[in-house]
Order: structure tokens, then sequence, then C-alpha cells
């Protein structure tokens, strides 16, 4: 009979390991928490004039400082989701870009983001600045908005003080119905909002996504103009995220559920990372942060890499912030519709030199500007995916250790050969196994372990780690 690893009793049937009362295995029973997203909330549209404090409205209102605020106009360019809860009920607030009637460029795309807002709104605050008073822009956005079925709050910002009352009861003139004098640097006035905010607001949203369990969450990375709004545009069909010539279009992390495959994906499309955050000032610091924190809180990423340019250090740092996160990862060699065979046969070295670290990896060659194979990248993420959550029995896990153990032994230390006694898969999100030895194992046959393992348990797309739990030596004359 062959030689198998009983999981009533912890034992190989040769006697290699024992004593299981060594260690307390109860702490590598759980798995982590995958968060899945709850019911859809109905959504809150912040809209206005550039500069007249929406983004610092929307943090006041989360409660938190999500929106990137600096003292500059138009440093909000996308309409981006944070989630509210007040007085017991959760709704989402979307920040927009200044809404100007008479953009052009960059800032016309801009103006388009703001106008889908309102659309797609269950609700509609319209922020006009107190100290300066209605403008004619603030008109023309309120004439398109007394056509609105939206219900719409208008709110007179920067009134820090009873004196400014006066001003913001001037804007009873929009014809938007009562102001309602806030100021949002300073929480002035904001409790009344959100009481009145509550009134408007419908308990459900427009659309339910129906989805069990949520939408898997997305991330968008890599260097600026690389491609990742133009990317999440083919992907929706919609011109969800500004795209501009200009690197470094977006700021903020976009949040967007998008259709593919049958089912519905949590995209976020995040604003492109400098070589380093240390030179980076004001918005684009902030904005760096908030494009860390998407990707912690994504369960797979999309890393867009320009394939008709030489892999960057910019790549390289941001393939590094995946993989230290331990999200599954799929990257996506864009613009390939530019590249000769001179340039494949260059990348295919540099890929073996620079992504060394992740061959695990799913590769995908698109081109978003075209949509060329994009189609490709949901099969990708489902095996990333896949990889990510899973989990090997016990039993089968100690029966193929035993038979890689039994092949290539550890290498000896100190004229000893370290046994490896026990191994479990302690986690998920990434898969995290625990080896438990009676000593310390190389670097180099930690590797070797993990590359088997990959190839008998199929981990493509996802990190896998693998920690050593050494056991102490006891003296086993004081037992009693």
């Amino acid at each position: 009979m062959s030689e198998e690893f009983t999981t009533e009793t912890g034992d190989w049937a040769d006697g290699t390991w024992s004593e299981e009362a060594d260690w307390d295995l109860a702490e590598f029973d759980g798995d982590e928490d995958g968060g899945a997203p709850g019911a859809p909330m109905p959504t809150l549209a912040i809209v206005g004039r550039p500069n007249v404090g929406k983004s610092t409205l929307v943090n006041r209102i989360i409660g938190r400082r999500e929106a990137v605020v600096e003292d500059v106009p138009g440093v909000t360019r996308d309409r981006v989701s944070y989630e509210a809860n007040w007085s017991g009920r959760s709704f989402m607030v979307q920040d927009t870009g200044g809404w100007e009637p008479d953009a052009k460029g960059l800032q016309q795309s801009v103006a388009r983001q703001a106008a889908l807002a309102m659309e797609s709104a269950d609700a509609i605050v319209v922020v006009v600045d107190a100290v300066v008073g209605a403008t004619a822009t603030d008109e023309a956005v309120a004439k398109i908005l007394r056509r609105s079925k939206t219900p719409v709050v208008l709110v007179a910002n920067k009134v820090d003080d009873q004196r400014m009352e006066a001003e913001a009861a001037s804007l009873w003139n929009l014809g938007l119905g009562e102001p309602y004098p806030v100021s949002a640097i300073h929480g002035r006035g904001t409790g009344d909002l959100l009481d009145k905010i509550l009134e408007v607001l419908p308990e459900t949203p427009r659309e339910r996504l129906g989805s069990v369990g949520g939408p898997r969450r997305v991330a968008l990375v890599g260097k600026p103009n690389v491609g990742k709004s133009s990317l999440l545009n083919k992907l929706s069909g919609d011109e969800r995220s500004v795209v501009h010539n200009v690197a470094g279009t977006t700021v903020d992390p976009v949040d967007t559920v998008v259709d593919l495959g049958g089912r519905p994906w949590r995209f976020v499309d995040t604003a492109g990372l400098r070589r380093k955050v240390a030179h980076a000032s004001g918005a684009e610091f902030y904005a760096s942060l908030r494009t860390k924190s998407a990707i912690e809180a994504a369960e797979v990423a999309i890393l867009l890499i320009d394939a008709s340019q030489p892999i960057s250090e910019q790549d390289l740092r941001v393939l590094s912030m995946v993989a230290d996160a331990g999200r599954a990862l799929v990257i996506a060699f864009n613009k390939w519709d530019l590249v000769d065979e001179d340039r494949r046969h260059q990348l295919e070295r540099e890929i073996d030199r620079d992504l060394q670290r992740v061959p695990w990896a799913q590769r995908v060659n698109i081109s978003a500007q075209t949509g060329r194979a994009v189609q490709r990248l949901v099969p990708a993420m489902d095996t990333a995916l896949e990889s990510w959550d899973k989990r090997i029995s016990t039993g089968r896990l100690n029966n193929w250790l035993k038979e890689v153990v039994a092949a290539t032994p550890p290498p000896m230390r100190g004229g000893r050969l370290p046994r490896i006694l026990f191994a479990t898969q302690a986690g998920t999100r990434p898969p995290t196994f625990v080896l438990f030895t009676t000593g310390f194992l190389e670097a180099g046959y930690r590797r070797f372990l993990e590359r088997r393992l990959r190839e008998e348990f199929n981990f493509d797309g996802s990190p896998v780690r693998i920690s050593v739990r050494v056991r102490e030596k006891r003296d086993r004359r004081n037992k009693k």
C-alpha cells in the first residue's frame, strides 16, 4: 500500500510527522473576507461650474477626504463615485468636473461628464459660490436643470458666517427653489443640507444591477497616458472617462460598472503614477495615494503597458505595487497595432528580463484605441480570479508535498537535512501556504516549491505566498 497523508490524525503513514500538537492550526482555518459589495444605492450628483467647492462638499458629505481638492480650478475631471451614509441611509455621491457651457478641448470633455452625471443621477446638488454670486454659467446650468425631472437641491457654498446669508438669499432668482447656505470647508449648514438631500433622494436607484454577491472589482493601472481611460471607454461603450492627449488627464479614480461576458464588473480607472511619489505635489500627490488605495480595494488589477515603447521604471513600480498588494494580475500590452516584428522580438527580451517577478501573470496583447482583442481580457480576469480564490484541501496538499520532497529534498543546512513536516493553506486572496519544518528552508527551495505548486494546482494569474514555521527544539526528557 502506498503511503498517504491521513487528515484525521495529521500523520503520514511512514511516521514522517506525528506531532500535530506542536502547533496551533486553528489560526489557519479561516479565509479573508472578500468584502463583496452590497445592494445598489441611489446616486447623488454634485454639479456646478469649476472651483465652487464641489469636491470639498463631497468630502464633507462622505465624512472623509477622498475627492482630490486643490485651490486650482479644474482639478476634478471625471465622474467619481463615493459611498456616503446619513441618518442610517446609504447613497452614492458622484463628484464631477466643472460645468462650462462654452467649454473647448479638455474642458469640453469635462462638461460632457457633468451632463452625463445629471442624466443618470437620482438627485442633483448644484453648487454656487455665494461670494461671487450667480454667474452666466450658473444661470445656464439652472436653465437645464429646471427642465429636468430629477430632484434638484441648490447649495450656496462659502457662506462662512451669518453675514453671508443675505448673499445666499439672492440665489432664489435661479428658479431652483430655496438655496441652502453652507460652508463646505468648515461644515457649517451641512447637516441641514443632508436632511434635505434625504428628503428628495429616492430609497432605491433608477436601475438595479441585480448581480448576486456584487460585481468583481478591477483596477486599471499603469503610467500616465498609457491608454487606461481609452480602454475603460472601449469596454463600457461609453465616454465614461475623459480621454485627452495630455498625459495625466485622470486625477481621481473613476468608478464604473461595466457589463462584460453577461455579468457586471466594477472598474476603477486610476491616475497614472509618477516615477516617485516624492516628486509629486498637491493634487498629483493625493491622486497617487488614491491610486494605491484603488489597487488595495480591487480584487484583480489590469496593468497596461505601452507595447510600442520599452518597459519603463514607472511600469515596474506599478507592477511592484500590485504584486505587493497580493492582487490577481492581468498584464495588457496596449497599442499592439503599433508594434512591428522587430519590436516584438525586443519586447520578448524585455519581458524575460524585467517581468521575471511575475511570470505567473496573465498576458493579453490589445489595442484600446481600435478595440483589438479587448474581449480576451474577460477570460484572463476569470482565470486570475479563479486562482486567487482557490483553496486546496489539506490532504491533497500534503500528499502532493510528500511526493515532491521525496523526489527533491531541501538542501542541507549546518550538516542537517531540514524536514517539511506538514503544510496547510492558511488563506485565499491571495493563496497563502504555511510549511511546518524542523529547520530553515532556503529561498531558492521555496521558489522551487512555489513553481511546482503552480504547475500542479494551476495558480495562473495570482500571486502565491509561502511562509515557513520552524519547530522549536524541546527537551523531551523534561516531559512528564
